[in-house]
């Protein structure tokens, strides 16, 4: 017996150092590979971080299988700043179990601390167009004070690349939501800039080589060319679907803009469907909003869903992508 339960623990160690070798270029290969065939079910977990695979553990207890894709969020509440460890820590536990990594952070405003509210806050708490200027021109004291927050973050996304955790990283996320502090600022000077700010900050300067940039926009306005970033600067593109976003229409102005890089459903309240994901196959994931998934979709489409042949949950992830 001795012997049996030696091996089986070796055979469990042996399986999560495969998973936790795999590369950022072996993430984002493994999307590209799946792109128009299959698609990773994915969940989203925040408040509160103390318990960041609450939503996670909803699915398995309802479906018998975990989430491809796990997602956790940095949040802006001091009980939810203090616990960043504890999700941290999840996202390592997930990786090494075949999970890939998707995090989010709700950035208070720079002209704010931490903590912040959520509404005002993060929403409708925007700043002026002087202030826009002066966060984006290096060496103010509101782009000194960007650079700390993103310091403070940076701390938590080297411990993941420290123990080789690759992340689908999403900060500004939903550019064209307005009520968002960093928000409804379309043309080059706008929110893409911000973002090119921060892509070059985290990868440059912190050289944080282990992200896969995300880059959001959601169903609420046909100007996503305005946003754009620029090729270079993002590696996904997610659609966040709250209005009509499964329509067949959203999904062919995607295309184009999407070019040949994956695309995926960033975030939802309901469920795609499987009629939705076989005629709009190139979605290479689906993440529900935390609580979302229990109060928009029954017991009986989240079952159906998660036995599609087409989507893939954590059991079915390969050990070498």
């Amino acid at each position: 017996m001795k012997r049996i339960t030696t091996t089986f623990l070796l055979m469990l160690l042996l399986s999560a150092s495969s998973f936790a070798q795999r590369s950022r270029a072996d993430v984002l290969d493994y999307l590209y590979k799946i792109s128009g065939k299959q698609t990773l079910a994915g969940q989203h977990n925040k408040e509160p971080n103390a318990d960041p695979v609450k939503w996670t553990n909803f699915i398995k207890e309802t479906t018998g299988k975990y989430p491809a894709l796990w997602s956790g969020d940095f949040l802006f509440q001091q009980e939810n700043i203090d616990e960043r460890w504890t999700m941290i820590k999840q996202a390592k536990e997930q990786w090494d179990n075949g999970a890939i990594i998707n995090l989010m952070w709700h950035a208070c405003p720079p002209d704010q601390g931490e903590p912040c509210g959520w509404d005002p806050g993060l929403l409708n708490a925007q700043l002026t167009d002087e202030q826009w200027n002066e966060l984006t021109t290096d060496g103010t004291e509101l782009s000194n004070a960007w650079k700390k927050r993103m310091d403070d973050i940076a701390v938590y996304l080297q411990f993941l690349k420290d123990n080789g955790v690759v992340v689908l990283f999403r900060p500004l996320h939903e550019m064209n939501q307005g009520l968002f502090w960093w928000g409804g600022r379309p043309g080059p000077e706008g929110t893409a800039k911000l973002y090119r700010i921060t892509h070059d900050y985290f990868m440059k300067e912190k050289g944080l080589d282990n992200l896969i940039w995300v880059w959001d926009m959601q169903d609420m306005s046909w100007d996503f060319e305005d946003y754009n970033p620029g090729g270079e600067y993002w590696d996904v593109f997610a659609f966040d679907i709250y209005d009509q976003g499964y329509d067949k229409k959203w999904y062919d102005y995607i295309l184009p803009i999407a070019g040949e890089k994956p695309m995926a459903i960033g975030e939802c309240s309901k469920l795609p469907t499987s009629d939705i994901l076989k005629a709009q196959p190139r979605w290479v994931f689906f993440m529900p909003w935390a609580e979302l998934v229990e109060q928009s979709n029954s017991i009986k489409e989240i079952k159906k869903l998660y036995k599609d042949k087409r989507v893939i949950t954590r059991d079915e992830m390969p050990e070498q992508l």
